[in-house]
């Protein structure tokens, strides 16, 4: 089992930064892959931003390419996802999540990821 506990949300105006955080415990943090999905009110949930286990390679949703960088400290069991130029349409419940070997098949998929964080509301004004 892998608990995975977000934060780091909150309101912010246009053009601003937010940095979200998630911490995981249980097994080994290196051994998953990370992701970042979010979904809105009366929207599904979207895929937006994933690593792989090193932290070498990562993957974006192309909305957030340029403008969300996602990262991860091994270490310190976390990872990050760094957002800039915020715009009001990444308003949503972000919620960050674990994958194990699927991950390689489609970074993108929910369907890969075996555990899911209780998400961290982001509200961007305009």
């Amino acid at each position: 089992q892998v608990q995975l506990v977000e934060s780091g949300g909150g309101l912010v105006q246009a053009g601003g930064s937010l940095r979200l955080s998630c911490a995981a415990s249980g097994r080994t943090f290196s051994s998953y892959a990370m992701g970042w999905f979010r979904q809105a009110p009366g929207k599904e949930r979207e895929f937006v931003a994933a690593i792989s286990w090193s932290g070498n390679n990562t993957y974006y949703e192309d909305s957030v390419k340029g403008r969300f960088t996602a990262s991860r400290d091994n270490a310190k069991n976390t990872v990050y996802l760094q957002m800039n130029s915020l715009k009001p349409e990444d308003t949503a419940a972000y919620y960050c999540a674990a994958a194990g070997a699927r991950f390689s098949d489609y970074p993108a998929g929910a369907m890969v990821y075996d555990y899911w964080g209780q998400g961290t509301q982001v509200t961007v004004s305009s």
